[in-house]
């Protein structure tokens, strides 16, 4: 079995782009940021699989307001680095959120495409709002269908992984955010 190998060459070789202390303190300010925001609402907080697990995960218990937590699965990516169509794994669940205020938590915001699709949907079905907190938003220098509202960390425009973000389906589970040696 060569994916063992193949995973430790890649982190081996791999730079930080930000540490866990970075990453941490992050998932902390964006915590506070929508404390402060839905402290006195009942939003529902909608986990964008299977990247945002990481986030999401450290993110809930550091939220200080009453929620309901659901999630969704689309993908652009698949087992491929570059996007294409959209792929709904999981659709939102529209009784859930009808009339409702919902928080998107994304891994990152890079072309936007996704993010985009996915809001289209939460306010199709009926929610009331519809704001989106990512860990990293991706410095491509390229415009963007929508703006994350809650941003953790500004990365650069590299091929990254950690933090529920993978490389070849390798290291989700990292507590930091590492780039692909050259790119």
């Amino acid at each position: 079995m060569q994916a063992p190998a193949e995973a430790w060459s890649i982190l081996n070789t791999a730079d930080v782009v930000c540490s866990e202390a970075e990453v941490d303190a992050a998932i902390t300010r964006v915590a506070d940021a929508l404390t402060e925001r839905y402290r006195d609402k009942y939003p529902v907080v909608i986990c964008v699989m299977n990247g945002a697990v990481f986030f999401c995960g450290k993110l809930l218990g550091q939220l200080r307001f009453p929620l309901t937590l659901d999630y969704l699965h689309a993908t652009r990516y698949g087992p491929k680095t570059s996007g294409g169509k959209i792929d709904w794994h999981v659709l939102p669940h529209a009784e859930v959120i009808e009339g409702r205020d919902v928080v998107i938590v994304d891994d990152i915001l890079d072309a936007g495409e996704t993010l985009r699709a996915i809001r289209e949907k939460i306010l199709e079905s009926g929610a009331l709002s519809c704001t989106i907190a990512v860990l990293a938003n991706k410095l491509t220098g390229q415009p963007k269908p929508l703006a994350a509202d809650f941003v953790g960390l500004d990365i650069p425009d590299r091929f990254v992984f950690g933090c529920g973000l993978d490389v070849a389906g390798y290291w989700r589970n990292l507590a930091a955010i590492y780039a692909v040696k050259g790119k």
